[in-house]
């Protein structure tokens, strides 16, 4: 029986500059990025995270649709911090795009953000259970 999610295929216009912004933007690392034909297999995950994502470049009109709007307009992804605020700030500093301002909520601090494509996620730091 799988023990775990590991991958999240993310559709992209474009492999490299998918690369770059996870990269630069997000401080992601590079896993795999491995020819395969006509497309590649090509993997970024944050440090010392278990699941990352497969960038998927589009491979006709039907899937390019889907970039930037994977979850209908909704937060889809989630990015846990240790470090909220510094993080928050690197972020900010490397051109991020964020929608609101981070805000404290019953669970934690909170944020959404933008990737390069529109698609939003949330940047959290969890509250310990004994400080909610």
């Amino acid at each position: 029986m799988p023990t775990q999610l590991s991958r999240v295929a993310l559709v992209v216009r474009d492999y490299d500059e998918a690369i770059a912004w996870y990269r630069d933007k997000l401080g992601f690392h590079l896993l795999e990025d491995t020819p395969q034909g006509h497309k590649r297999w090509v993997v970024v995950a944050p440090p010392g995270g278990n699941a990352a994502l497969l960038l998927a470049r589009a491979a006709n009109p039907e899937q390019a649709a889907f970039i930037g709007n994977q979850a209908g307009g909704r937060v889809w992804l989630f990015l846990e911090s240790d470090d909220f605020q510094a993080d928050y700030q690197r972020m900010l500093a490397s051109g991020v795009s964020f929608c609101e301002q981070p805000r404290r909520e019953d669970y934690g601090w909170v944020v959404v953000f933008e990737d390069l494509y529109g698609n939003r996620w949330d940047l959290l730091q969890r509250l310990p259970a004994d400080a909610v």
